[in-house]
């Protein structure tokens, strides 16, 4: 079961894709930040939401807003899937200890032993605003986020 909303958020801090580390810690008080857990790189689900995130990006990152996603994955393979389908977000790796954070947003699956798809929107203060789990097979609608994002915007 995923974090609830209103909970303040668990810090951590993970490499990306170009192996510098993000501290979530970073961007409060600075930028509202959309989560994304995802369960494997190079997978069907995985692979039609990140381009899709990607195609719309404009609609998420922004001045007040930082999209991290983060898998379980190595920052390796995400270093090898951003350059080949040009994602430009930050791909963070849950790598070591395994799924650390995704334990920590209530979303690893101790059965598969990856995320299943969680989505947080964190204000500026820290606070979850948003929470949702899909099992690693489900799509997630990102109008829901987009949704998310503009409400915690205006506040």
């Amino acid at each position: 079961m995923p974090i609830e909303v209103g909970a303040e958020a668990p810090d951590f801090t993970l490499k990306n894709q170009n192996n510098q580390e993000i501290h979530l810690a970073d961007f409060r008080g600075r930028k509202i930040v959309l989560l994304v857990f995802y369960p494997l790189a190079f997978t069907g689900v995985c692979s039609t939401e990140l381009r899709e995130l990607q195609e719309n990006l404009a609609a998420y990152a922004s001045d007040d807003v930082e999209v991290l996603t983060v898998s379980v994955d190595s920052v390796f393979s995400h270093k090898v899937w951003a350059d080949r389908d040009g994602y430009t977000f930050d791909m963070l790796a849950d790598f070591w200890p395994h799924g650390a954070v995704a334990r920590a947003y209530g979303v690893f699956n101790d059965v598969t032993g990856f995320a299943n798809r969680g989505t947080f929107v964190i204000d500026r203060a820290g606070i979850i605003r948003y929470a949702e789990e899909n099992d690693p097979g489900q799509a997630r609608d990102q109008a829901a986020w987009r949704e998310a994002l503009a409400k915690v915007a205006a506040g």
